[in-house]
């Protein structure tokens, strides 16, 4: 290829620019005029058209037979002009001379240029894409997400597009920048966590679910202006053949140079009907269009529904008729980023465009428009049944998720189901900010959960993921053995073999609080670091299981197991605040051994299933509970579980009254007082919650739940002999209370005309024990105190725990309360002082049921509403006096 050098110098020129774009298909040699030097222009470089003014094209007229030459000024030398054989160069367009030109080797740009899906692919990549990157010639690719994209240095007519990319994961330290470039700051992100590449060190990720991009439009101008002809949300139909379709409007608004046109509207449609992404001519129009299920079409294609569903299509106004002039629209430039965008989604998803390539169409959200309500129609309160299965993640009503957006949503799913008319299942989300566009619970008219205003968000359930600030709870290759000394050496903790009391008040909350402190959560585990936490950072009452000698019938690893929860977790927890994971996969390997136990060290588990395996099976530990039921022979357990109908009179029960009710309500009794008393919540299932609010007593006076134990007369205070359950819930005599009345007492109460016919039976006494020796004494009660409140939040364990007698002397404890590294790091456990506990703690139940939950201070709120278990204990009965 041959071609002569027309200027290597800055003059005035008689040729003026295009912007049409070519790269050279062959190496060019030419002759510098002045110096006489041979230049070689290598293939892969790129110019720009230019044109000769005399002539008024850019055509260089050729010798006879000759080809045509084409004049091209190189980007790269400015100054240089060549004439080009018209078959050595390709024209391309300027989005792909953008993203080629960053790339500094021309045999590497000539290369990408010829892998055409890839360099299209390439157009896709926007702020907020997970991609890999490769940082180094030969080694694996880090994965990423794009935090840039855009031109480093402005010189040039034209610019390269490079990519800021926040390596993730294994990648993270391995970048050479902070989102910084030349001083100025172009994204954030941890030091040595980012770095700039050109597209050939950068490929999308293909997973149909992890390509979600979607950039709100910032606030524009607040002057007032026309708003478009047709609503977001609101209600069309059009002709598609010979059906009649219908869909929601999502986007209304002019194209882009094409603004003499009139108003051109994007309709997600409700059957799979589509064949727009929500560009046009490159720049993004609309955020959550989908090529499945989206269609662009002028205004004058749409037939708005009617406000009266029975009135007639071919009744509207002709305004909307084939035969209307386009609509014209206000200036462009009046139109505020707010309405201009304001294109809320309802059923987006990455699907081919018709070239096979993946098209740029970023998660759709479900949402709703709160500029104003779906036509006039009220809400539904009967949704479609919820659906009971979750996606491939294993998210569920409940579950803390995240829409991957730029920034994320973060939120919980309150509601799962296929609302009618859709193909797809949607999640409901309530978020944790507000977000404009989004509900109180409604979509599409019809009521599926009550939230604030402005935080239900609707998406597909397929589009969302675990929250990313949690450990993730899907299972990463080899987190079992990775969890050992050698892998977790920055984190290990001490190992202790003499026997180590709590330490209590300050000493004890000096030892304990911050951030790696408590027990090390790791891969599922919160359960049970949650469990051994409440258990023994500040109690001792269950010591006795860590000192047992074994004995004859015990399990062969009895003294392994006792001897690791003792001088590996215990009582390096107690001296030092901190156990490393390590320790506790090793307790969860031993687990896994009892033949009735499975999943100790992958899958999320039950605290209850947690004590029966270790209690029961290997330690053998004596039944915390003896429970007899109406005379019945004794039964022993580690834990009581409340079962109970919900009673909609009560606001805010307290566990005093659950356990009262419960055991009235079952006939039951303790056999014997215990020393430790665990109480599991009513609930059904780790979600649904009968109460929003329980008020965990302080103190839990157990004397009238005991058999065979001397009980005061509810009216005169002597010793009572009768017990009546009919008169539970009568309102004259404290309501709400176990009655238990003397002999006297007993028959005044029973003359009553509405209590002659209840049923009352003699309360169990110590034998010979007569009436007048209690009448005018104080009869002794049995109280225990409240040592730790286990608390779930979308099958996550947290743990309060009280480290003194001061009602405000609690902690809360998260064994995945941060993160270091990505799937192959490390939790961070954190214990926090929690002092506003108390504060409530004090509050009457008629304040705590009037307050707002969601108005809660600090970590109130989760010890209120998500308590799960609730531990006591015996004042009387700890092991070290």
């Amino acid at each position: 290829m041959s071609s002569s050098l027309w200027s290597q110098e800055k003059v005035t020129s008689p040729y003026w620019e295009e912007r049409t774009f070519y790269l050279l298909l062959q190496e060019c040699s030419v002759t510098d005029k002045q110096t006489q030097k041979l230049l070689k222009v290598p293939k892969g470089s790129i110019g720009q058209c230019i044109q000769d003014r005399s002539l008024g094209h850019s055509r260089i007229p050729s010798a006879k037979g000759k080809k045509n030459q084409i004049g091209v000024k190189l980007l790269e030398q400015p100054h240089a002009v060549l004439s080009v054989d018209e078959k050595d160069i390709a024209e391309i367009n300027e989005k792909f001379t953008e993203l080629l030109l960053a790339i500094t080797n021309c045999e590497e740009r000539f290369s990408l240029f010829k892998n055409r899906n890839r360099l299209s692919k390439g157009l896709q990549i926007d702020v907020g894409c997970p991609v890999k990157v490769q940082l180094r010639s030969g080694e694996e690719k880090f994965p990423g997400v794009v935090r840039f994209r855009g031109p480093l240095l402005a010189e040039r007519t034209v610019s390269g597009i490079f990519f800021g990319v926040e390596l993730l994961e294994e990648g993270r330290g391995q970048g050479f920048t902070d989102g910084i470039y030349q001083g100025k700051q172009l994204f954030q992100c941890d030091e040595d966590c980012g770095v700039f590449v050109a597209l050939d060190k950068i490929e999308l990720l293909e997973d149909d679910d992890t390509g979600l991009e979607s950039d709100y439009a910032g606030p524009g101008d607040s002057m007032q202006v026309d708003l478009p002809p047709l609503e977001i949300n609101s209600r069309v139909s059009l002709k598609v053949g010979e059906t009649l379709e219908s869909g929601t409007v999502i986007f209304c608004d002019v194209l882009p140079g094409k603004e003499n046109l009139g108003y051109f509207v994007g309709v997600d449609m409700d059957n799979p009907i589509g064949n727009w992404d929500g560009r046009f001519n490159g720049v993004q129009l609309c955020s959550f269009a989908s090529v499945e299920s989206t269609l662009l079409l002028h205004i004058n294609d749409i037939i708005p529904v009617a406000e009266d569903p029975a009135k007639s299509l071919t009744e509207l106004s002709s305004d909307f008729g084939h035969s209307s002039p386009p609509l014209q629209p206000p200036s462009m430039n009046s139109l505020s980023n707010e309405n201009r965008f304001h294109s809320l989604p309802f059923s987006l998803t990455k699907m081919p465009n018709t070239n096979g390539s993946i098209g740029h169409s970023p998660l759709s959200l479900s949402v709703q428009s709160v500029t104003g309500e779906l036509n006039s129609a009220p809400v539904q309160e009967s949704p479609p049944l919820p659906l009971s299965s979750g996606n491939a993640h294993g998210l569920e009503v409940g579950s803390l998720a995240e829409v991957k957006e730029n920034p994320p949503f973060y939120g919980v799913i309150r509601w799962i189901g296929q609302p009618p008319g859709l193909n797809e299942v949607l999640a409901g989300l309530e978020l944790e900010d507000e977000c404009v566009g989004c509900t109180d619970g409604t979509f599409r008219g019809t009521r599926y959960f009550t939230c604030a205003l402005k935080k239900a968000l609707f998406v597909k359930l397929k589009s969302c993921r675990p929250d990313s600030r949690f450990a993730s709870l899907q299972p990463v290759s080899n987190q079992i053995e990775r969890c050992n000394s050698l892998a977790f050496g920055g984190y290990l903790s001490e190992v202790v073999e003499e026997n180590t009391p709590p330490k209590m008040e300050k000493e004890g909350l000096e030892i304990m609080i911050g951030k790696k402190k408590g027990i090390q959560g790791h891969y599922n585990s919160c359960y049970l670091d949650s469990t051994l936490f409440c258990l023994f950072a500040f109690s001792s009452v269950l010591d006795t299981v860590l000192l047992r000698p074994k004995e004859k019938n015990d399990v062969e690893y009895y003294s392994e197991t006792q001897g690791l929860l003792r001088t590996e977790i215990v009582n390096p927890l107690r001296i030092y605040g901190y156990v490393c994971a390590t320790k506790i996969m090793k307790l969860r390997k031993i687990l896994e051994k009892v033949e009735a136990a499975s999943g100790f060290t992958s899958e999320e588990k039950d605290p209850e299933e947690f004590l029966n395996i270790l209690f029961h099976h290997i330690l053998r530990v004596e039944p915390l509970l003896k429970i007899r039921s109406a005379g019945q022979k004794v039964q022993d357990c580690y834990f009581y579980q409340i079962f109970m109908e919900k009673n909609e009179k009560v606001g805010v029960p307290t566990i005093q009254q659950l356990l009262e009710w419960s055991f009235i309500n079952s006939n039951l009794k303790f056999a014997e007082a215990p020393s430790c008393l665990i109480i599991q919540m009513p609930r059904f299932g780790k979600d649904f919650k009968l109460f929003k609010k329980i008020f965990p007593s302080l103190e839990l006076n157990i004397t009238d739940l005991l058999e065979d134990t001397p009980r005061q007369c509810r009216i005169c205070g002597g010793l009572a002999m009768y017990e009546c359950k009919e008169c539970y819930d009568d309102p004259d005599i404290s309501s709400g209370k176990i009655k238990q009345f003397c002999k006297t007492c007993n028959n005044q109460v029973h003359l009553h005309p509405k209590r002659l016919n209840h049923k009352y039976n003699p309360v169990s006494l110590p034998k010979d024990l007569p009436d007048w020796d209690w009448r005018h004494t104080c009869i002794p009660c049995q109280k225990m105190e409240l040592f730790a409140v286990l608390c779930i939040e979308t099958s996550h364990y947290v743990a309060f725990v009280k480290y003194g007698k001061d009602d405000s002397a609690w902690l809360f404890f998260d064994s995945m309360a941060d993160r270091d590294g990505g799937q192959n790091g490390f939790n961070i456990p954190q214990v926090t002082p929690c002092p506003e506990v108390g504060e409530y703690l004090k509050m009457s139940l008629e304040e705590l049921h009037s307050l707002d939950s969601r108005r809660i201070q600090g970590c109130a709120r989760r010890l209120l509403c998500d308590a799960y278990m609730c531990m006591y204990q015996s004042p009387t009965m700890s092991l070290y006096k």
